[in-house]
């Protein structure tokens, strides 16, 4: 048994009991008013924190998303359906109020199908910590699924993603991409799962 293992596991043991309650691990935030449905805006929140949805008229409901995850975790907030690159950049530093310490992006695959899974690419992250971040994602996922019964158990992949564009800037980034299935059927499920893997993921040390 590998040392990450066994870091895993008393990660699942420690999780496993702090998400009986799930609702527990991030409580909504009230926060000035979101960016009305289809608007491009921004809105501080936890300096240095903060999720986006960087494409959110052309990724149908990723920005309710992302307006769900600040209102639950107290992050500063960034739905951007038309800024360019420059002014994204603009919006999101200030969003953060400062460095930007964690970033989170949500975005959507075009995919007719569900693809049964939601994929999230790192920067900062090493092997060991994107090995804990899935399983304490899939940990919450499976929490909240038990009284969601009727909604799909999509999959989660974590892998290294690029240094390039806003993600050079935070010292931790996660950028998930979710199928349709999870923006169009599933939307406050994923929402609140999301939300909460997110409140707990910036709480992770760095692997050793």
């Amino acid at each position: 048994m590998t040392r990450s293992w066994r870091r895993i596991q008393r990660l699942a043991s420690v999780a496993s009991g702090a998400l009986v309650l799930y609702g527990c691990a991030a409580p909504a935030v009230d926060l000035p008013s979101a960016p009305a449905r289809g608007h491009a805006g921004a809105r501080p929140g936890r300096p240095g924190f903060v999720v986006a949805a960087p494409h959110g008229g052309r990724d149908v409901d990723t920005d309710d998303i992302a307006v769900e995850i600040a209102r639950r975790t107290g992050f500063g907030l960034v739905v951007a359906p038309a800024f360019g690159p420059d002014a994204y950049e603009t919006r999101v530093l200030e969003a953060s109020q400062g460095p930007l310490r964690f970033y989170a992006e949500i975005r959507g695959n075009d995919r007719r199908d569900c693809a049964g899974q939601i994929e999230i690419a790192t920067v900062g992250v090493d092997r060991d910590l994107a090995l804990r971040l899935r399983a304490l994602a899939e940990l919450i996922r499976d929490a909240h699924l038990r009284a969601h019964r009727h909604v799909q158990r999509l999959d989660v992949l974590v892998e290294p993603g690029t240094r390039d564009g806003i993600l050079r800037l935070p010292q931790r980034a996660l950028q998930i991409e979710l199928p349709a299935c999870a923006r169009r059927d599933w939307r406050e499920t994923y929402a609140a799962i999301l939300a909460d893997f997110l409140a707990q993921a910036v709480t992770l040390p760095p692997g050793r």
